[in-house]
């Protein structure tokens, strides 16, 4: 878990905290160079109640490369 997701965690009722790491496993990014996916969550992120999908530029965990991922709910 990144700092933010221990600092939210400790801090967080237990309702809310459930509802943030599942809100944040249903989110994907896609690597735009490998095709690599993974949930928000397991990369580092917190996506909580939010909504329409983005671009953000972050290392990918698959191929290393710094590039754009799409942040997306399928």
């Amino acid at each position: 878990m990144s700092g933010l997701q221990n600092l939210l965690v400790s801090i967080l009722p237990s309702g809310w905290r459930e509802s943030l790491e599942t809100g944040s496993r249903s989110w994907r990014t896609r690597c735009s160079g490998c095709g690599y996916e993974s949930n928000v969550w397991d990369m580092g992120g917190i996506r909580w109640k939010a909504a329409g999908s983005s671009r953000r530029l972050m290392r990918c965990t698959s191929c290393a490369r710094l590039g754009m991922h799409r942040v997306y709910r399928p």
